[in-house]
Order: structure tokens, then sequence, then C-alpha cells
């Protein structure tokens, strides 16, 4: 089966895009977070694509319903 990144809708903290991440590599999803904050720290821009990847990345039941 085929991997497919979709944002979560159940134990999101946001958006759900870092818990979508986490299960598309299979991974913690406070890593996830943890290394977003950190990115936002350092660079700056982890917000800017935080927003952009939750406007982009569909949501996972919107997945299930079409596929």
């Amino acid at each position: 089966m085929k991997k497919k990144l979709y944002r979560i809708e159940e134990g999101k903290m946001l958006c759900g895009v870092c818990g979508g991440i986490a299960e598309y590599f299979d991974i913690d999803p406070t890593l996830v977070r943890l290394g977003f904050v950190l990115l936002s720290c350092a660079a700056g821009s982890a917000l800017f694509v935080y927003i952009v990847t939750a406007i982009i990345i569909p949501v996972k039941s919107d997945i299930i319903d079409a596929g």
C-alpha cells in the first residue's frame, strides 16, 4: 500500500500537520513538534512552513472518502 501524507484529526495540537508527518515517517509526534519549535527559534521560517503545509496537506478523512 502506498503511503500518503495527510493531516490528522484525532490527537492534533493545532492543525494536525506534525501528527500527520509523524504518522507518515512512523515516529513520535512529539519529536516532530519539537523539531518545528527548534527550527522556528533558530531560523524563524518554521511558522511560515507550518501554515503553508496546513493549507496544502489534506485532512485524513478527505483522503479516505475520496480513495
